[in-house]
């Protein structure tokens, strides 16, 4: 439905329930002020959400970790281990929690993500997801980032409302782009559009794609997206190559297509409407990753981290414990967890769900 069509909708629904909370999904920045007249409580500007959660995986010449998401005062971040004393370590040589105070939540390889474990052998491709608090992370950044002197280009295929956002959020970092469109739509981007067919191998030239860090494609056709990525793949075998999905049902065709990271539109707006309505606690890293907040449940109160095993049982990864208004990411694993505090975890759904039936949550 359009913007027009859902300020009806809303009205309507406003007019015999006065109290439910109502979020809308708009189209149009213009629309946001007549759909709150209306009666809508929250208004998501969707395309500008998925095109700045798409521009925050791209990595920056001078920050290795780079911020994918926040959890309060918990940060989630992203680092490649190309070119850095930790390649070729496992986690447990890295010394990560012990001298930077960060944990390793887990790594990608390959759009796979993997929950961290001692052994796990950090590779040249590997990307490590990490927590901790401001100071960890910038110690990190100082402790292993390279500065590189060569250019840190992002190519942005499709210039439409995704792409647009995803731009601005580049601009924001001041990192260098170039958005490829065959008929711009928005004017405001001045030297940065390269006008013609990204399936052209003249025009990915023009814009740079033999010395790009970063590939966003942001096109709404799913099938186009598949075809440009399998593309760039196979002309940047070593680039980063970052992806929409309109249907959730291509996300896997996408990852098989030569994408790092698969995002829709879908799992998006679902999470984002879920927490504005108060019935999750749910920060999405990643297409079917999250970060969680349950309760701990009773049965789990009084019991260590190790007498739990969460991690063995469901493939949750315990990141943090919220109790009396305090995070403690120092976890002792020994210690009783108490009782009226919350877990934070990672895990995928499968195996949040499967948390959720173990324990009773």
């Amino acid at each position: 439905t359009n913007d027009m069509v859902n300020t009806n909708i809303i009205f309507t629904v406003r007019e015999v329930a006065e109290h439910v909370p109502i979020v809308a999904i708009a189209d149009s920045a213009a629309s946001v002020d007549i759909l709150e007249l209306a009666g809508c409580n929250n208004v998501l500007l969707l395309a500008d959400m998925m095109g700045r959660a798409l521009a925050r995986r791209v990595n920056d010449r001078d920050r290795l970790a780079h911020i994918i998401g926040e959890f309060g005062e918990l940060l989630i971040a992203e680092s490649t281990a190309r070119n850095t004393p930790l390649q070729g370590k496992t986690l447990r040589e890295s010394r990560l929690r012990e001298d930077l105070g960060i944990t390793a939540l887990g790594i990608w390889e390959q759009g796979e993500f993997a929950p961290a474990r001692a052994d796990t052998k950090i590779l040249p491709e590997s990307v490590l997801v990490l927590a901790g608090l401001e100071q960890a992370i910038d110690q990190f950044n100082k402790t292993y980032t390279q500065h590189q002197e060569d250019n840190g280009l992002v190519i942005i295929i499709g210039g439409g409302r995704v792409g647009r956002a995803a731009a601005r959020a580049l601009a924001e970092r001041g990192i260098d782009y170039r958005i490829i469109e065959q008929v711009p739509e928005e004017q405001g981007f001045l030297g940065k559009y390269v006008i013609g067919n990204a399936a052209e191998l003249k025009i990915l030239e023009k814009a740079g794609i033999q010395r790009c860090h970063n590939i966003i494609v942001t096109t709404h056709d799913d099938d186009n997206n598949i075809y440009l990525t399998l593309y760039c793949r196979r002309l940047r075998p070593d680039t980063k190559i970052i992806s929409r999905a309109t249907r959730e049902s291509n996300i896997a065709t996408l990852y098989r297509a030569g994408a790092d990271f698969v995002m829709s539109y879908a799992t998006l707006g679902a999470n984002t409407i879920l927490n504005l309505l108060d019935k999750s606690n749910v920060l999405m890293i990643s297409e079917g990753l999250d970060v969680i907040r349950v309760k701990i449940p009773p049965r789990l109160v009084g019991q260590s981290i190790a007498q739990a095993q969460i991690r063995e049982q469901t493939e949750c990864t315990i990141v943090a414990i919220q109790h009396e208004g305090k995070t403690d990411f120092n976890l002792n694993i020994q210690a009783p967890m108490p009782a009226q505090a919350e877990l934070i975890m990672l895990g995928t759904r499968a195996a949040e769900e499967k948390f959720r039936k173990k324990f009773k949550a």
